[in-house]
């Protein structure tokens, strides 16, 4: 990657990773959760941690907006004439970048006892993880037999 290329990445990175920290739910922006989260006071510690965890997940995010924008030509370039298996994997390692940010803000902001959406939220980010995960070995494998 060139040094303009970087800039860009960390740009974008830095400006989507800012927007999704500030729109976290206990932040300015939150409220586009629809409710507040759970009044829970976490202390000392406690609060540190968490605030550290939504900035890595809000970065982790802007990344993968900076790897959606960015990306697909260089998965492309690895395997070459796969076109779907290299979509499918582009669109995995995105994922894999993106859905922690928004996958621990509806779990911040869902009602105590709601096991139907807890179940939705795990299947739609834990399922869809999982099966990422299997595309990109596949992507892997294929491309380490192509050597």
């Amino acid at each position: 990657m060139s040094a303009n290329i970087n800039w860009k990445w960390f740009a974008v990175t830095l400006v989507f990773g800012l927007l999704a920290f500030l729109a976290s739910p206990n932040a300015p922006l939150g409220h586009i959760w629809g409710h507040d989260a759970p009044n829970m006071n976490p202390t000392g510690l406690q609060k540190v941690l968490f605030i550290l965890l939504s900035i890595i997940q809000s970065f982790a995010f802007g990344l993968g907006i900076a790897f959606l924008i960015f990306g697909q030509p260089y998965i492309n370039a690895i395997l070459h004439g796969n076109k779907n298996l290299s979509t499918a994997t582009y669109l995995a390692m995105a994922w894999s970048l993106m859905s922690w940010w928004p996958h621990t803000n509806f779990h911040q902001t869902l009602e105590t006892g709601n096991l139907s959406g807890l179940l939705a939220i795990e299947y739609g980010f834990h399922v869809t993880l999982i099966f990422g995960a299997l595309i990109i070995v596949v992507f892997f494998l294929t491309f380490i037999q192509q050597k």
